[in-house]
């Protein structure tokens, strides 16, 4: 993924245009996209599979595109929230221009709220809905095409509350880092496929933690 055309968009001051804003917000989404793609694949394909069987059938089928949408409709909500909190951090000069973070205090108070994430009740349990799309699927089916949009968005927030901290560590390595970019979607698909070696998360917890406090010391 090619990322530096976006690196243009970055306002130099923190006075942002309406220009600036949409061609930031975008550059968001599209790494929203670029990154959740991979870990929702198998859902999209269990739920193409059913409908084309219900095509077969002569039944009522639903094409997977509209779940995607649904899906990357609360992935854009938050990548709208995500523009908000980096014109806010720039407006008050906690982000350079290279989006990254200039105070170590944001960054490990980040690393360390991430890390700490990783071991609560909530992210697992979103994390074990984005972990079962076949039992996604058998507990939250709906008909027709507001039914797929509507499961879409259903599973994106399961997905959101799983992985939106995450994505906030992207102000502390640079939001623009394409190896950090990398790194998180691998972890973020990693993590959901392999469902029983939880300690995978408890590790990388532990990691982020341990990593927050030596930026904190250093």
């Amino acid at each position: 993924m090619n990322m530096e055309a976006f690196l243009f968009a970055m306002p130099m001051t923190p006075t942002w245009t309406a220009v600036d804003f949409m061609l930031l917000f975008l550059m968001w989404f599209v790494m929203m996209i670029a990154m959740m793609t991979p870990s929702v694949t198998p859902l999209i394909l269990i739920f193409a599979t059913v409908n084309r069987k219900r095509k077969q059938q002569q039944s009522p089928f639903v094409s997977a595109g509209y779940l995607l949408s649904g899906y990357f409709l609360v992935w854009g909500i938050f990548s709208l929230i995500a523009t908000l909190l980096q014109w806010l951090l720039q407006h008050i000069s906690l982000l350079n221009p290279e989006m990254e973070t200039t105070n170590k205090i944001l960054g490990a108070i980040i690393l360390i709220a991430a890390g700490i994430f990783q071991f609560t009740p909530l992210k697992q349990r979103c994390l074990y809905y984005c972990r079962t799309p076949i039992d996604f699927i058998h507990r939250n089916w709906k008909d027709g095409k507001k039914g797929a949009i509507k499961m879409g968005m259903e599973n994106g927030m399961y997905c959101l509350g799983c992985c939106w901290i995450l994505m906030l560590l992207l102000f502390v390595s640079g939001i623009m880092n394409i190896l950090w970019i990398a790194l998180i979607a691998l972890f973020v698909l990693l993590e959901k496929l392999l469902s029983r070696l939880k300690w995978v998360s408890y590790l990388a917890g532990g990691v982020l933690i341990i990593y927050g406090v030596i930026v904190l010391l250093r």
